[in-house]
């Protein structure tokens, strides 16, 4: 099994990954952490190089500092822009881990172009049940203040039908990772709406505490 170099890690822990605090709960630290982690296992899973997989998942959403709806192009942007990576990587390297970055959104229409941008694609889906529910919820709260309980519900309700229910947008790149479980668990879920009301119920009382 690979490992990741400590003298990037290093680079990375110092320097990028504080640029998350940022971001707000949906896209900060912990799911930047936990992109990086998938990364790594999905990597090793394909036998894909695991220093290129784990900087592409640092510099994945760097560009929510701007506007959301480009945010990955801007990402790919800050990692080509960023002449201290020439230091472990080549040319065509990084090439293909902006490519990635670029390739990273779920709802992008085409292909991911490198088996690294459907790694990081596919480590970018948080696909834990309660994870995706939570994030979903914490998005609302914080973009549509606005909205009392039953609105966000709606709008809750109306993004899982259109992301991660069957006939939803959310695509998995690679087959026989350990995400096609977890959309399964999500699917069955949303399909029981009652059960799906309940999750809601919880995780915003619990959201809209803290």
């Amino acid at each position: 099994m690979q490992q990741v170099s400590l003298e990037i890690m290093e680079f990375i822990e110092h320097h990028i990954l504080p640029r998350y605090t940022a971001f707000g709960k949906s896209h900060g630290l912990q799911h930047v952490n936990r992109v990086i982690k998938n990364s790594i296992e999905l990597a090793n899973y394909v036998g894909a190089d695991i220093n290129m997989a784990y900087v592409i998942a640092a510099y994945h959403d760097l560009g929510m500092s701007g506007p959301r709806a480009i945010h990955h192009l801007t990402s790919g942007k800050i990692l080509s822009n960023d002449v201290r990576l020439k230091k472990w990587f080549n040319n065509d390297q990084l090439k293909i881990m902006k490519e990635a970055v670029e390739d990273h959104r779920a709802s992008s229409s085409h292909t991911p172009r490198t088996i690294y941008g459907k790694i990081v694609a596919e480590a970018d889906r948080d696909l834990e049940p309660d994870v995706v529910f939570s994030r979903a919820i914490q998005f609302g709260l914080e973009n549509y203040p606005e909205l009392d309980k039953e609105g966000q519900w709606k709008r809750f309700e109306s993004h899982m039908n259109e992301k991660y229910s069957r006939n939803g947008y959310i695509h998995l790149w690679i087959p026989g990772s350990p995400n096609a479980r977890k959309l399964k668990d999500i699917q069955d879920t949303i399909e029981d709406k009652d059960l799906l009301r309940m999750k809601f119920d919880l995780l915003y009382s619990k959201e809209n505490k803290e």
